[in-house]
C-alpha cells in the first residue's frame, strides 16, 4: 500500500480550561476571609490594583446587591457593574474631612512648644489595606492591649515559686513543656528521664508538684488521673469516688445498676457523686491562651419585606473591592524604555481586569443563588425547620439556568444570614423522603426536627422505641424505615430506648 501526502479538514469542540477561567472558577468556591488573602496576595503581586472603599473613588457604583425573592427572580437592573475599573486621581479621591488639617497649628511661642508631635497631615490618612503610616509617632494602640498569659507562663511561675532547687526546676521546666493546651502530660515519665539523664523518681516527685499547680488537674495523663486531682484539691477524694472514677467507661454506658455496686452506694448518692463529677473541668488548660472564637461572617443577608417578600442583598463588609488605577498605568507607559517593561504592564493590565470581573461575577453568581434558594425555602423562613423543603443542586440549576458543578462551588462555605439564624447554604439542600400517602416529600432534616421533638416529648414511664417512632412518623403521613429512625437518631447523639429509659428513671 502506498504511502502518499495529503490535507483534511476536520472540525471539532474543546472545552479550554483558560487561567482567567480558572480563576473565576477558584474565586467562586473561596469563603470570604480565603478570598480577602488572595484579594490581598494580587494587590502586593499588582501594581496598577488599588484597594478602595465604598465613596473613596468617583464613579465607582454599587452592585446589584439587593433583590426581592417574591417573584423568584434575582433583579439584577441595568445599573453598572459594582466594581468599576477606572481610579480617578486628584482632588476627587481626596478623603472629606469635618476638619482642614492644613488650619491646625501649634502656638511656637508657649511654653513645651517643642515637645509637641506635629500634626498629622492628610497623605497619612488612607484606605488602603496592609498600609503603614509614615509617622512614627502615631500611638500603637496595640501596644497597649493585655497580653494573653500562656499555660506555659503560668505554670512557669508558679514552678517558680514552689521549686528552688536548680536540678528539679529544669525537670519542671520539661514536664511544663511537654503539657499540651488541654492540660495534659503527653509525655512518658521515663522518656522525661532520658532526655533529662535524671532518675525516675525524681520526675515522678516534681510531676506531683506540678500536679499541685494552679488550676487544679493540671498535668494529668488521662481523664481519670486528671478528674482525681480535681476531687483531691476539693478533698472528695473517698473510696467510694476513687470506685467511680476508676469506672468510668460504666459512667459513660450510664450503667447506674453496675456503679451503685461497685461504689457501694445507693441511688440518691450515685446522683450526688455523678452531679459532682460533671461539675469538673476534663480540660482545666482551656482557659490558659485558648484562641478567641471567630464568630460566623454571612455572605448574603435576608431580611423580611413590608409587603410580605424577602429581601436579598450581599454583605458587602465580605466583599473586596478594587479598581484598576488607569491613570498610573498611563503614566509608567509613557516611561516604559523596553519590549520588557511593556509587556509586564500589559500582563498586569490584563490580570487586574479579569481579576475585576471575576470579583463582580462571583458577587452576582452568589446573589442569584441564594435568591433562589430563599424562594424554594420560603416555608422554612416563615414556619420553621419542620417545613423546610427536600431539595437538590439540580433544581437550582435549573431555575437560574448555571450547572450543578457551578451552584455546588457557590454554596460551599458560604452563609446565609435569615431571620431564624445564620445557616450554610448547604443545610437547605436536604435528601427527601417519600410520604406515605404519595403527596409531597417531606425533608431528610424535617424528619429529624420531628424525631428529636418526638423523642423530647415522651414521658419516663413510656419510652418510645423505634419502631414506635416509626409508627408514629408512618401515622403523620412519612414512609420511613427503622434503620434510618436509628441512623438519624444516632447522628443526633440520642441514646437509644434502653439507655434512655435509664436515665429518666434515675431522675425520677
Amino acid at each position: 500500500m502506498a504511502l502518499s501526502p495529503k490535507l483534511e479538514f476536520r472540525q471539532s469542540q474543546l472545552l479550554v480550561m483558560t487561567p482567567q477561567l480558572m480563576q473565576a472558577i477558584k474565586l467562586l468556591q473561596l469563603s470570604n476571609l480565603d478570598l480577602t488573602a488572595y484579594v490581598e496576595a494580587e494587590l502586593e503581586r499588582n501594581p496598577l490594583l488599588q484597594a478602595t472603599e465604598e465613596g473613596d473613588a468617583e464613579g465607582l457604583t454599587g452592585a446589584p446587591q439587593e433583590t426581592s425573592a417574591e417573584a423568584g427572580e434575582a433583579e439584577t437592573g441595568d445599573d453598572p457593574a459594582w466594581l468599576d475599573s477606572t481610579l480617578r486621581t486628584g482632588g476627587g479621591n481626596e478623603p472629606k474631612l469635618d476638619a482642614d488639617l492644613s488650619n491646625e497649628f501649634q502656638d511656637d511661642t508657649g511654653p513645651g512648644a517643642q515637645d509637641q508631635p506635629p500634626s498629622p497631615q492628610p497623605e497619612s490618612w488612607t484606605s488602603m489595606p496592609n498600609r503603614q503610616s509614615v509617622s512614627t509617632d502615631d500611638h500603637n494602640l496595640e501596644a497597649y492591649v493585655a497580653d494573653q498569659v500562656s499555660l506555659a507562663d503560668h505554670l512557669s511561675a508558679q514552678l517558680g515559686l514552689a521549686v528552688t532547687d536548680p536540678t528539679e526546676r529544669v525537670i519542671g521546666g520539661a514536664i511544663i513543656g511537654e503539657i499540651d493546651e488541654a492540660g495534659y502530660l503527653r509525655s512518658d515519665v521515663d522518656t522525661i528521664a532520658k532526655q533529662l539523664g535524671a532518675e525516675q523518681h525524681a520526675v515522678d516527685a516534681v510531676l506531683a508538684t506540678v500536679q499541685g499547680f494552679d488550676p487544679p488537674g493540671i498535668g494529668a495523663r488521662s481523664l481519670a488521673e486528671c478528674l482525681a486531682i480535681q476531687l483531691r484539691a476539693k478533698d472528695r477524694y473517698d473510696p467510694a469516688m476513687a470506685a467511680l472514677v476508676d469506672n468510668l467507661d460504666l459512667v459513660a454506658k450510664r450503667n447506674r445498676t453496675a456503679l451503685m455496686k461497685l461504689c457501694d452506694v445507693d441511688a440518691d448518692d450515685l446522683a450526688e457523686m455523678l452531679a459532682e463529677l460533671k461539675a469538673l473541668n476534663p480540660k482545666p488548660g482551656n482557659a490558659f491562651g485558648a484562641a478567641p472564637v471567630q464568630p460566623v461572617i454571612p455572605d448574603v443577608l435576608v431580611r423580611p419585606g413590608s409587603d410580605g417578600s424577602w429581601h436579598i442583598e450581599l454583605n458587602t463588609g465580605t466583599l473586596p473591592r478594587v479598581l484598576v488605577d488607569r491613570t498610573y498605568y498611563a503614566k509608567v507607559v509613557k516611561r516604559g524604555r523596553n519590549d520588557k517593561d511593556a509587556e509586564f504592564l500589559a500582563e498586569c493590565l490584563q490580570t487586574a481586569k479579569w481579576l475585576v470581573k471575576s470579583l463582580d461575577q462571583r458577587a452576582r453568581t452568589i446573589l442569584k443563588v441564594a435568591t433562589e434558594i430563599v424562594r424554594q425555602q420560603d416555608a422554612f423562613l416563615v414556619h420553621g425547620v419542620q417545613h423546610l423543603r427536600p431539595l437538590n443542586l439540580k433544581t437550582i440549576a435549573d431555575a437560574i439556568g448555571m450547572h450543578e458543578s457551578t451552584v455546588s462551588r457557590v454554596t460551599s462555605n458560604k452563609f446565609m444570614a435569615t431571620p431564624r439564624g445564620i445557616f450554610e447554604l448547604k443545610y437547605f439542600f436536604t435528601a427527601a423522603i417519600a410520604s406515605a400517602e404519595g403527596g409531597v416529600a417531606h425533608s431528610a432534616e424535617a424528619v429529624r426536627h420531628r424525631i428529636r421533638r418526638l423523642i423530647d416529648d415522651e414521658p419516663a414511664d413510656s419510652i418510645l422505641s423505634d419502631d414506635a417512632i416509626v409508627k408514629t412518623l408512618r401515622d403523620s403521613g412519612i414512609d420511613i424505615a427503622r434503620r434510618t429512625v436509628a441512623k438519624y437518631r444516632e447522628s443526633m447523639r440520642i441514646p437509644s430506648s434502653v439507655q434512655r429509659r435509664r436515665d429518666k428513671q434515675a431522675v425520677v
